[in-house]
């Protein structure tokens, strides 16, 4: 389990990152926020790392620059080669963003070797 906050700045709206034309949190912003979430959430043996899979988050209500966003991850399922988190991220008592993201485990110099 782990918990991030994160203050909206103008360099996180959907103007900034091209997503929209307002001046409110972006959702690729709050999706990457919910990874960043998931990593800090995943122990992990020095040689290990993760890599996203699969983000399925829904993007529920409006943040404006300078809310503070508190954003939870919290393993549901994990094997050998993977990890499943529930995130939420919450501008106050609103639910901004929720939803599941997989991760794989994977050997990082393996990885690495494969490109």
């Amino acid at each position: 389990m782990a918990d991030l906050t994160r203050t909206v700045t103008a360099d996180d709206t959907a103007r900034a990152v091209g997503s929209g034309d307002l001046d409110v949190l972006g959702t690729p912003v709050v999706i990457a926020w919910c990874e960043a979430a998931t990593v800090a959430a995943l122990e992990l043996e020095p040689q290990l790392t993760s890599v996203g899979t699969h983000v399925d988050v829904r993007h529920l209500a409006p943040s404006p620059v300078g809310a503070t966003i508190e954003v939870h991850a919290e393993v549901t399922e994990r094997t050998e080669r993977s990890a499943t988190f529930a995130v939420e991220a919450r501008d106050g008592g609103t639910v901004v963003a929720s939803g599941t993201v997989v991760r794989a485990v994977v050997d990082r110099e393996r990885f690495l070797a494969r490109l």
